[in-house]
């Protein structure tokens, strides 16, 4: 389908921001634990102004984030982009069950955890036909920010996916100290620094840590290097 001009849109700059535009609104998510201690829900946090076009930070040095203020060319910021060009369902391996498939592709892990909760989701699928299990399966899916897992209903033949309003989300993860990836939701279209598109996708996440090996997208760095945004 041919989006318009105005469609939510962010582009991956050579070695510099992300830049959004299309009025994208922006706020802070926090990752949420249960009486268990696992990632459980998200708590709403500050809103920030929205702008038709704004500039986010993703070399992780800015002193104005989530913006960006330059400081990517003081540093020497290295933001080529590493991450495959291949769509979501050509890299996932495929775990079988009763009512559900599980889709899962690795290396779009974002450490968020939501999935290890009551034995984890590959353990959990099988038994999905069980009401109890498949509402945990469901959920747990369904709180994934990278898309890493997705559910397809064995019936229909269809993903089974949140609805999400095009938004974009800074995570923080205080159960590990740190500040995660910037959460983008709703299908936005992100755009290659060479002009191509990456699958659009329902939920993604983009690294703001500057550290990633899977450049543009996350891949868990900002717990290893304990990184903080100071929001």
């Amino acid at each position: 389908m041919e989006r318009a001009a105005a469609d939510p849109k962010i582009v991956v700059t050579a070695n510099g921001p992300f830049i959004v535009s299309g009025g994208v609104p922006l706020d802070v998510q926090s990752i949420t634990p249960n009486e268990e201690g696992g990632s459980w829900t998200y708590t709403a946090g500050r809103s920030f102004e929205t702008k038709p076009i704004y500039a986010l930070c993703r070399c992780g040095a800015s002193a104005t984030k989530p913006y960006c203020d330059g400081t990517h060319a003081k540093v020497d910021f290295d933001g080529a982009e590493t991450a495959s060009r291949e769509s979501f369902d050509a890299r996932a391996i495929v775990i079988d069950g009763p009512a559900l498939d599980l889709k899962d592709v690795e290396a779009l892990c974002a450490f968020a955890r939501f999935c290890d909760n009551k034995g984890g989701i590959w353990d959990l699928v099988p038994g999905d036909d069980q009401p109890d299990v498949r509402d945990t399966v469901l959920h747990e899916e369904a709180s994934c920010p990278s898309g890493r897992l997705v559910l397809r209903d064995k019936k229909t033949g269809t993903d089974v996916e949140p609805a999400l309003a095009p938004s974009i989300a800074l995570l923080q993860d205080p159960a590990k100290s740190a500040s995660g990836p910037i959460w983008v939701r709703g299908g936005i279209l992100i755009e290659s620094q060479d002009g191509t598109p990456y699958e659009v996708r329902n939920r993604q996440t983009l690294c703001r840590c500057g550290r990633s090996s899977n450049k543009p997208f996350c891949d868990g760095t900002h717990v290893d290097i304990s990184f903080k945004d100071g929001l």
